[in-house]
């Protein structure tokens, strides 16, 4: 009989395998699991003993949303997420280091900190004038450029994009700093000196390793340009992954179909392309997100694909390539049209995504499970607004749409499979910390009041939304999302019970050990 390469004792397992709820040991081989609780049984002269001392056990946590490569690329310099109002963002950019021809970067703006006026480049120029300077804001689709940056881009005006993209100028067609979505931004990312390589690579590294010192043992990255594919096959060249990635690169519109088609299954040992990412809007912040009315500014009414029926079209053609499409969708009507464009479409048991899904009336979230789409959220999110609803998410949408809110627990209870996930740099990447936002509705720590708090989960609700539902979205539940036998060994040890202790102090709790596919990627003392 052949050993096992790693025994894990010690430990109360929490299997999520119907069929055998709880283990007290593991076996381990290469990349699978091969044993319970007769594992001992397995042991060698050359295996490894990994006593938990106590410690819970259950499969491996997974991010549904993360972007480690768009992170570590564009999200860089100054972190401004501390900043709450606007002398908040003149004390850090009083304090910036300039890097190379001297830009000033950096990423995490709140929109709330311009205290509902117009978001524009005033306070850059106030405080750095004549300086390059880019700064995204918070969610991703939107930035803030001074006017040494719109000068060195060429931008001195309003452009027209093939998507949903706006250059905001004022009455005088000035532009104002602030770009909306990924083509007004783009201009503005090309002129500014890129990070070399070498650096990239340590940084993704570094963020790996500590992502899994929270527990994670894989993720679905939700981009994979083509530099960000090298740059994956030059680290592997190095090192191991610590966390298992899944790529969906982005489909834009008047992308080649079938391109995007062929680049599925490209991968290395610990990677692998293995679906699409659409975008049907941008986000209510921005103005971008597409409502069935629009806000009480009059913006977020629009479709970031000008031609939506090109959007049906795509997805559809990926569903009969067999390809999963996972769709930033926020609002109301986009959520509605994604629903739509799959409904009655054959899509040979691939379970399609939709991402965010954060104000939908209850009948949406009953059309999207009975059409089988895969609900994926990122419960974080809701550190954006607040309950009294005065934050900007909530102003723009209304009392009653605000009210609707991340529906993660009617997903579940209509029987949907909801996946959860961390976003990535737009929030924080601890998975313990989104498991407590999961159950908590608001900051773990904190005695905020929570956001929609009838939607929260259970604790093993929210478990399962980062390992069996996760498992199910990817096609991989035959072999991954649960510990048994003949399954992939991707293990996550907490220093409590993940789903009965506290949410707030799982949030801070010790792990033990993160084991993704065999490969041991974390493992802390008992101390």
């Amino acid at each position: 009989m052949s050993t096992a390469d790693v025994l894990v004792v010690g430990t109360t397992v929490r299997t999520l395998d119907p069929a055998r709820p709880t283990a007290s040991a593991i076996a381990v081989r290469g990349d699978r699991i091969v044993a319970l609780d007769d594992a001992l049984a397995l042991r060698g002269p050359g295996t490894e003993i990994v006593d938990l001392g106590g410690a819970t056990t259950t499969p491996g946590l997974v991010d549904g949303h993360m972007h480690p490569l768009l992170g570590i690329t564009s999200f860089d310099g100054l972190d401004l997420s501390g900043c709450r109002d606007l002398d908040d963002v003149r004390a850090a950019l009083a304090g910036a280091e300039r890097g190379p021809e001297g830009w000033v970067t950096g990423f995490g703006l709140d929109h709330n900190a311009f205290g509902g006026k117009p978001v524009t480049n005033q306070v850059i120029e106030e405080v750095l004038p004549n300086t390059p300077v880019f700064l995204n804001l918070y969610d991703g689709h939107s930035a803030l450029a001074s006017t040494t940056a719109l000068a060195r881009a060429g931008i001195t005006g309003p452009r027209t994009f093939r998507q949903r993209s706006q250059i905001v100028c004022d009455e005088r067609g000035r532009p104002t700093g602030h770009l909306l979505e990924h083509a007004a931004m783009e201009p503005v990312r090309e002129v500014i000196p890129p990070t070399p390589a070498v650096e990239l690579r340590r940084r993704l590294v570094e963020l790996l390793v500590t992502m899994a010192a929270s527990g994670l043992t894989g993720g679905n990255v939700m981009d994979g340009a083509e530099s960000s594919l090298k740059l994956l096959a030059q680290v592997e060249n190095e090192t191991d992954l610590p966390v298992r990635l899944r790529l969906a690169p982005w489909c834009m519109p008047g992308a080649d179909l079938d391109e995007h088609v062929a680049l599925q299954g490209r991968r290395g040992s610990r990677w692998e392309v293995a679906a699409v990412k659409f975008f049907i809007e941008g986000t209510v912040e921005g103005g971008t997100a597409w409502l069935e009315h629009a806000d009480c500014l009059g913006q977020n009414a629009d479709a970031f694909w000008l031609d939506t029926e090109e959007y049906t079209k795509a997805v559809s053609h990926f569903a009969a390539a067999k390809v999963q499409t996972a769709t930033h969708a926020i609002g109301d009507a986009g959520v509605r049209h994604v629903i739509d464009s799959f409904e009655g479409v054959d899509t040979h048991g691939v379970r399609h995504r939709v991402e965010h899904l954060e104000t939908l009336p209850i009948d949406q979230v009953r059309r999207l499970v009975a059409t089988g789409l895969v609900a994926s959220m990122q419960p974080s999110h809701t550190a954006y607004t607040k309950a009294d609803h005065s934050d900007a998410w909530s102003t723009r949408l209304g009392t009653e749409r605000a009210n609707r809110a991340w529906r993660c627990r009617d997903v579940r209870d209509a029987g949907g499979v909801l996946v959860l996930g961390s976003d990535w740099p737009i929030a924080g990447y601890d998975a313990r910390e989104v498991l407590g936002f999961a159950r908590l509705r608001r900051r773990p720590g904190t005695d905020i009041a929570p956001v929609t708090p009838e939607q929260a989960l259970t604790g093993l609700m929210a478990l399962e939304g980062m390992t069996s539902h996760a498992a199910i979205a990817d096609g991989t539940a035959s072999h991954a999302g649960r510990i048994a036998v003949g399954c992939r060994a991707d293990l996550t040890a907490f220093a409590v019970d993940p789903v009965d202790a506290p949410a707030d102090e799982l949030a801070t709790a010790p792990i033990r050990l993160t084991m993704s596919a065999g490969l041991i990627t974390h493992r802390a003392d008992r101390g």
